[in-house]
């Protein structure tokens, strides 16, 4: 039986950060905007909606309102009824759309003008011109090619191998375990996936400090969202993934909710720049098939196969 969703978890954003805020405040106006003069398309989206928005922190009037709060109610719409899904094919993080505008139009703006109005000084636009590009960057999102290997695990973000540790004693595996540890650079793609068909059992959200995800204090003192999965098909098969946040990666997205259930390789959620993924797998069930240093990445390396019952 999956637990509650914890209290602390209010938000697919749960440590908030200036960038949500300025979202929240955008949806608010544009909420007002909408039932202010678009009150036709307010009420066939309404007529579209299906499940309850009871759990949401506001109104939910369309699919763009449902972005930080879809872990707390059951409304959605289908996908030939949702406007928005477009966005969904844009090679960048859904999530990361508003960050990637903030930041990346006013980086444009002085890169144009430094290059058109200050001739002598030109050069300076290099400065802007590589920020920006660093921001685009890291809110990539490139399609996966999910391995189709029955037994395979794979992994749940970028990176690189940085540890790959055995645990003695595991609570939620009831036994011991295999953790492997994935850093995250910069220039790493940021999303993370579920590494099986899986169901998820129980999550647990941390505040916390914002050390450097290479520090192996970090595993212990920083944010983190932990969340405990068994398999779809087989309910005896359990691991856990655990997204750490870093020195300057310090946004945890996770659009998961205890009873939900994903696929292998289905995108769930982020960590918005440097950071740490962790995935826990039942020590004595796997053969690990990754080594510390190999690079990864999420959804299409495979980091561990079940061995033959």
């Amino acid at each position: 039986m999956p637990s509650p969703l914890p209290e602390n978890i209010r938000s697919v954003q749960p440590g908030g950060g200036n960038c949500y805020q300025i979202e929240l405040l955008w949806g608010r106006w544009r909420r007002w905007y909408l039932k202010k003069f678009h009150r036709s398309y307010v009420r066939r989206m309404a007529e579209l909606r299906r499940g309850e928005t009871t759990g949401a922190p506001h109104e939910i009037l369309d699919p763009r309102d449902l972005k930080f709060c879809c872990n707390l109610c059951t409304a959605h719409w289908a996908l030939e009824d949702d406007p928005f899904r477009w966005r969904e094919k844009l090679p960048f993080a859904r999530w990361g759309l508003a960050e990637l505008q903030l930041m990346g139009w006013p980086l444009l703006v002085v890169t144009l003008f430094l290059l058109s109005f200050c001739s002598p000084w030109a050069w300076l636009a290099l400065v802007p011109g590589v920020m920006l590009g660093l921001v685009v960057y890291f809110f990539r999102d490139p399609c996966r090619q999910i391995p189709g290997d029955d037994e395979a695990i794979v992994a749940p973000a970028d990176g690189t191998i940085a540890e790959i540790t055995e645990v003695e004693h595991y609570d939620f595996l009831e036994g011991p375990a295999i953790r492997i540890g994935i850093f995250l650079s910069i220039f790493n793609v940021h999303i993370n996936r579920s590494p099986r068909d899986a169901r998820v059992v129980a999550m647990h959200y941390k505040p916390g400090e914002f050390l450097n995800a290479l520090n192996p204090e970090s595993a212990l003192r920083n944010e983190f969202m932990w969340i405990g999965l068994e398999e779809i098909g087989d309910s005896s098969r359990r691991f856990a993934v655990r997204a750490i946040s870093g020195l300057i990666a310090r946004r945890i997205v996770c659009i998961l909710k205890p009873g939900q259930e994903v696929q292998r390789g289905e995108k769930f959620g982020m960590i918005k720049l440097g950071s740490r993924t962790e995935l826990i797998l039942p020590r004595d069930s796997v053969e690990v098939e990754v080594v510390v240093g190999q690079k990864i990445k999420a959804g299409s390396t495979i980091m561990a196969r079940y061995k033959n019952s």
